[in-house]
């Protein structure tokens, strides 16, 4: 958990303004909800690994001796989403759209882009089944990204249906499916003997963990067995083939798990007509994302040389079920605001004014006798639209100028007593050094003519 400095908070406000802008430009309305929800509101939603993490809150009094919990900080946006609209069922419209920026809590290890404390940037759509809406949000969240000037990044998508009849495929017995799609989801991070481990140890049998492993390494080699063809192979239009993936995966999946590629088959069709083309966006049959409210086609978007993604989603049609009695489709998309800076940072891909100074101009204070004439300019200049800051002491001029040029403040006003006799204000241009007085109603103009 960390504190933001000024600058930290302006690149923290420009990300997050152009995301909002992003998804209301898509239909999405605002949503908030509270830090705190009931314990028993999250506990069981996202897996056991998932329950590990979650931050408690102790009951009141004599409990704290007991460590017993009936709340705790929100582990992500969905969750409560799901709780909202079964409590505000009757108030919402019947395609709820909304997004929400809000932190989450996660009693997490930290490293480079992981955090404690970190915001999520979502967009979900609820009351639909139709594949319209995951293009859509596949669509909105690249939008978002390229609006921010990321240009190498890749959506990846797979469907939990194709992984639950590789997993049926296998023999693997149900109650270990969670656990093992967990597992299988760190692929990238510990490797195929590191997966292999960890099934093990979680009971599942070694021709099951052998035959599931086989089933991912035959979808990776070219059907006629001639080469080994890895899923990021392009075309010569530099698309990815996707097609030629989902054959293969169609060749070695259960009938349940065909329908499940004949629905990425749909998506990726309708997300190319949403601008996310076939170099964008890769069929990944290993992608697993752990939680366990997933339950229809899930996406991640990766860029190079970063552990993990800068956001992730998927269908997850029962999870509204859990807390209305009845079962409510549902599709969300989430971009991780924390992994997006380090990136943006890393690269220097924010704006170059972004870093500037919190002002367009300092007003100095000439003497004790001339504060109130300062203070009465820098009123007059505010009411006029600019930024305007006060040193709020009669110090040395030196000192006052120091003051401005360490803040990177462009424009330095002096009202001293010559000045005043003559109507006038001098305006000194701090990265230049040149200097001109003006009269006093003419200082807005001079400063914005100046910035311009």
């Amino acid at each position: 958990m960390r504190d933001f400095l000024p600058a930290d908070v302006r690149k923290r406000e420009y990300v997050i303004g152009v995301i909002k802008q992003v998804y209301e430009r898509y239909g999405f309305e605002p949503l908030e909800t509270p830090a705190v929800e009931n314990i028993e509101t999250l506990m069981g939603k996202y897996g056991e690994e998932g329950n590990q993490l979650i931050f408690k809150i102790l009951k009141r009094g004599e409990h704290e001796k007991t460590g017993e919990a009936d709340l705790a900080l929100r582990y992500d946006l969905t969750v409560p989403l799901a709780r909202v609209v079964a409590q505000y069922q009757n108030e919402l419209p019947k395609f709820f759209k909304r997004y929400q920026i809000q932190p989450v809590w996660r009693a997490d290890r930290p490293a480079r882009g992981r955090f404690r404390e970190f915001y999520q940037c979502d967009v979900d759509v609820l009351g639909s089944k139709s594949m319209v809406v995951e293009a859509e949000l596949i669509a909105a969240a690249s939008d978002a990204l390229t609006a921010l000037g990321f240009d190498d990044f890749m959506v990846t998508i797979n469907h939990r249906g194709i992984l639950s009849g590789i997993l049926e495929a296998a023999t693997i017995p149900p109650d270990l499916h969670l656990s093992s799609l967990t597992s299988l989801d760190k692929l990238d991070k510990i490797g195929t003997e590191g997966v292999r481990n960890e099934l093990l140890a979680q009971g599942v049998s070694l021709n099951a963990v052998t035959d599931f492993l086989t089933s991912f390494a035959n979808i990776e080699t070219i059907l006629d067995g001639s080469a080994q063809d890895p899923f990021w192979t392009r075309d010569q239009h530099g698309d990815f083939l996707n097609e030629h993936i989902l054959e293969r995966v169609f060749a070695v999946v259960n009938d349940e798990a065909k329908k499940a590629v004949e629905e990425l088959r749909v998506i990726l069709r309708l997300a190319k007509i949403a601008g996310v083309t076939g170099d964008r966006i890769r069929v990944t049959p290993n992608l697993a994302r752990g939680l366990s409210y997933y339950t229809g086609a899930i996406f991640e978007i990766t860029v190079p040389n970063l552990a993990g993604s800068l956001g992730g989603g998927g269908r997850y049609d029962n999870l509204v079920g859990m807390f209305l009695g009845k079962d409510v489709p549902a599709c969300g998309f989430s971009l991780g605001l924390e992994r997006i800076i380090v990136v943006m940072t890393e690269r220097n891909m924010f704006p170059a004014d972004l870093a500037s100074s919190p002002a367009d101009v300092m007003l100095t204070i000439w003497n004790e006798d001339s504060a109130g004439e300062s203070l009465a300019l820098a009123t007059e200049l505010r009411s006029k639209g600019l930024r305007v800051d006060l040193y709020p002491e009669a110090d040395k001029m030196g000192k006052q100028f120091k003051y401005a040029s360490a803040r990177e403040i462009p424009f330095v006003a002096v009202i001293g007593d010559d000045e005043k006799a003559r109507g006038e204000v001098t305006i000194k241009d701090m990265k230049s050094g040149e200097q001109r007085s003006v009269k006093r109603e003419e200082v807005a103009d001079a400063i914005r003519t100046r910035e311009a």
